[in-house]
């Protein structure tokens, strides 16, 4: 029987699957900055305000929890980069992809509800 290497979604490679899945989410939820005319990436000010204060508090938190031992990333999917003070770069890729997404999905579906259809205009 043949040994299975890897997964689909890291490619093969299981070093980066936390960061490739993150990035499938972004590039999965991109279609709604124009489908749905979201403004997500278009407003980068207003974005930052919106990450600001999940960077302020989850990142310190998850830092002194990876420096404590309290929550850790499986080596063999995370990429093994950690950012001065312990922190994988993974996490703090979850910190800013996952509130990315969300507004996004937000945004489209807040504009859908107000009548913005796909690369048409507003309902009359």
């Amino acid at each position: 029987m043949a040994e299975r290497r890897g997964s689909p979604i890291a490619g093969g490679d299981d070093r980066a699957q936390y960061l490739k899945l993150l990035g499938a989410c972004l590039v999965l939820t991109l279609p709604l900055e124009f489908a749905y005319r979201a403004r997500v990436w278009r407003r980068p000010r207003r974005l930052a305000r919106a990450l600001w204060p999940t960077l302020a508090i989850f990142v310190p938190w998850d830092t002194l929890a990876f420096r404590a031992g309290h929550w850790r990333l499986n080596p063999k999917y995370s990429s093994g980069v950690e950012l001065p003070g312990g922190l994988p770069v993974d996490e703090l890729a979850f910190f800013v992809a996952v509130p990315v997404c969300s507004l996004l999905s937000y945004e489209a579906v807040r504009n859908g509800l107000a009548g913005a259809h796909p690369w048409r205009g507003p309902t009359p």
